[in-house]
């Protein structure tokens, strides 16, 4: 059978996509890039936040209509939409031959193959399902100088406007062999950019007893040859130690980058979304951070409209991205539904407030991103090279250790040539809002 996989969402979804590409090659399928080619497509959604659930809706609908172009093709839609609408999904679209939950996965060859008894709709408890396997065979998807490697699944924290620990279950860190097993095939095959992801990273080993669990994995990480750049996403602000700071700064492998996603400021919001940690503490982990490393790169994801959010609260988002000064911000906008504890809280925002205090929130990191990125004109940046430039036969595209894949600018370059993967060094001549121009040196 010729499948073609779509995966939406965060790269932790990717991580899930490729384990099930792998196992369907392992079963004899054949992977194609282009839903006109396959016998089957399989959609891996993603419904965290209201964009994302219609994003996933509209690929469906898309891939129902491509269904019907032909008889025998089979359509196949996995992981968080099917496991959080469940049977009301299954109703609303007959065009998809299996549902599989977050808890499923490992059903995919049987759901492409037909072969699952009749069953529509497989949606295991996610919490009962066994942790990734360095075993599985997977399919990686991304570039070959970088993969994401995950560490833990699920989520133990309340956040009450977060769906993630009932689709995924509690967290679970996977035992720190399989993870250096893994770490170490992907960087023997090529892949020198080493991305660590889960729902809360920095909270890894907690359930194993390990105290310190992430220090220590970074630290053995780093023992590995020919490793390049590890980064972590995803980290939560109430386990990012002193001592995984320290350890960050002793080793070059080790990327000063820290993405915490901190939500808000306001200590009433905070109290609200079920957050345990305070707003004086928040200020002094960024402080902290730089005055460890001071050429730290600083990431942090907020949210906007949460119910209750005052003009006041607003302010205090405002004045906490001015003295941080982020090096890159992602936001988004509280999105409402009835099945987040967050809907029965009073005094929610109406939708236009929310989108103007979103616009001014992003419009002034917007500005503060192009002065943090005039510090860099006239340095001499490494820089991983990933290949031409989209829409250009003139300029080349890389990144340095400040900037993830994705999700942060990049670094366009105008004079030289270097290989895709590698390693080169780029003086930089031009900053803009997110991106860097430089040529190589």
């Amino acid at each position: 059978m010729k499948v073609h996989f779509i995966s939406l969402g965060c790269p932790r979804n990717l991580v899930d996509t490729e384990i099930m590409l792998g196992r369907l090659l392992e079963a004899g399928h054949t992977i194609v890039p282009e839903e006109s080619e396959a016998d089957c497509v399989a959609v891996n959604t993603c419904s965290f936040i209201e964009p994302a659930v219609t994003e996933s809706i509209d690929v469906m609908l898309e891939m129902g209509a491509w269904k019907q172009q032909c008889e025998g093709r089979r359509l196949i839609v996995v992981g968080c939409l099917p496991q959080r609408y469940g049977v009301d999904l299954a109703k609303a679209m007959p065009e998809v031959d299996v549902f599989l939950g977050t808890g499923a996965f490992e059903r995919i060859v049987g759901a492409a193959e037909g072969s699952l008894n009749g069953r529509r709709i497989v949606l295991p408890d996610p919490g009962q399902v066994p942790i990734q396997d360095s075993s599985l065979p997977r399919f990686y998807t991304t570039a070959p100088h970088t993969a994401y490697l995950k560490i833990a699944e699920g989520c133990s924290n309340r956040c009450t406007y977060c769906i993630i620990p009932k689709l995924r279950g509690p967290h679970q860190s996977r035992p720190m062999a399989q993870v250096l097993s893994e770490a170490t095939i992907i960087v023997e095959s090529g892949d020198k950019d080493l991305i660590l992801v889960a729902q809360t990273t920095t909270a890894y080993g907690k359930d194993l007893g390990l105290g310190y669990g992430l220090e220590h994995l970074l630290e053995r990480l780093t023992h590995i040859s020919r490793l390049a750049w590890v980064r972590i996403l995803y980290g939560h602000p109430d386990h990012v130690t002193e001592s995984l700071i320290e350890v960050i700064a002793s080793h070059d492998e080790l990327c000063s980058y820290f993405d915490i996603p901190i939500q808000h400021i306001s200590q009433p919001i905070l109290k609200r979304m079920g957050r345990r940690n305070n707003s004086a503490a928040i200020f002094e982990l960024f402080e902290g951070i730089r005055r460890k490393i001071p050429d730290a790169a600083l990431r942090t994801t907020l949210m906007v409209g949460f119910p209750g959010e005052s003009d006041h609260d607003f302010e205090s988002l405002l004045d906490l991205v001015e003295r941080v000064r982020f090096d890159h911000l992602g936001a988004f906008v509280y999105s409402n539904e009835t099945d987040l504890p967050s809907n029965v809280l009073k005094n929610h925002v109406p939708d236009t407030v929310k989108q103007e205090r979103f616009d001014r929130l992003m419009s002034r990191q917007a500005e503060i991103s192009k002065e943090n990125n005039q510090k860099y004109v006239g340095k001499t940046l490494q820089v991983l090279v990933e290949g031409p430039a989209e829409g250009t036969d003139s300029l080349l595209k890389g990144r340095t250790y400040f900037q993830a894949p994705e999700i942060d600018g990049l670094v366009y370059i105008h004079e030289g040539s270097a290989e895709p993967g590698t390693f080169t060094h780029v003086r930089i001549a031009e900053a803009y809002e997110y991106d860097l121009r430089g040529a190589i040196v």
